[in-house]
């Protein structure tokens, strides 16, 4: 499952998560990735909230998943508000003992601050985070106009980290 820290998915992080899921489907692997805009979840404990259609079919999406990628622009030194309003939606009920890869996206230099505090909060769920990660600093430099990298090396990593996802989940699911 993939989860954008982008209010839209049309965004560098849901391209991101985009990118992955083709990598993920050239081996028959299916990704699902909960689009926000157009299934918004209520900011975690508003009245009512843990009712809302969208939150419990956000739940019940996430709990059908064997395995999670995050990908968060980062904000102020850590993951955008949409990306940790999803994760408190979550519970080790429903995605503890699962696989977690992570991605993030920044405008200057990359660093990995989003990356850790994403770490945290899987780790908080029961998840098992796998450590090739992606974080992809001067985004508005990293594509071209298809949405591919420019940087071969980035494009490696990426293929890198959805392997080690499919080889974790596989020895923890079998």
């Amino acid at each position: 499952m993939g989860i954008c820290g982008s209010y839209s998915i049309k965004s560098a992080n849901g391209n991101l998560l985009e990118m992955a899921k083709k990598l993920f489907n050239e081996d028959g692997i299916q990704m699902d990735i909960w689009d926000y805009s157009s299934s918004p979840l209520p900011i975690a404990g508003a009245d009512g909230c843990w009712n809302d259609d969208n939150v419990l079919k956000f739940q019940e999406m996430a709990k059908s998943a064997d395995a999670y990628i995050l990908s968060s622009p980062e904000y102020h030194g850590t993951m955008s508000g949409v990306m940790k309003n999803q994760l408190d939606y979550l519970n080790f009920n429903l995605v503890g003992g699962k696989v977690w890869g992570l991605m993030s996206t920044l405008g200057g230099q990359s660093n990995t601050t989003t990356l850790n505090h994403m770490r945290i909060s899987a780790r908080w769920l029961h998840g098992h985070v796998i450590p090739e990660q992606l974080a992809i600093g001067r985004i508005k430099e990293a594509f071209n106009d298809n949405g591919d990298f420019i940087d071969g090396m980035m494009a490696e990593r990426m293929e890198k980290l959805v392997e080690s996802m499919k080889i974790t989940t596989s020895k923890l699911i079998n």
